[in-house]
């Protein structure tokens, strides 16, 4: 994944379908363009918001990490916004 643009937790933030038309979220430091997504509407999905790093929610959900895989990878989270 080198190449690709780095964003703080700050920036990711502001693509949450509401403050800016893209919808983004991360998961295991990977930002993912959920925008065309119609279960990403209004930057809300089921009781998720957009704009963050979903890497605890991934796990608890009924579908595994590979859902992503059709969605645009834009960018990863700088380091430091991580979670462990």
């Amino acid at each position: 994944m080198t190449g690709l643009k780095e964003y703080t937790v700050a920036q990711l933030a502001l693509r949450n379908g509401q403050d800016r038309e893209e919808v983004w979220i991360a998961a295991h430091g990977k930002i993912y363009d959920v925008t065309r997504s119609y279960l990403w509407r209004n930057g809300m999905h089921y009781e998720h918001w957009a704009g963050q790093e979903l890497h605890d929610e991934v796990a608890d959900a009924p579908h595994t990490l590979s859902v992503l895989g059709k969605f645009e990878v834009v960018g990863v989270l700088r380091e430091k916004g991580l979670k462990s």
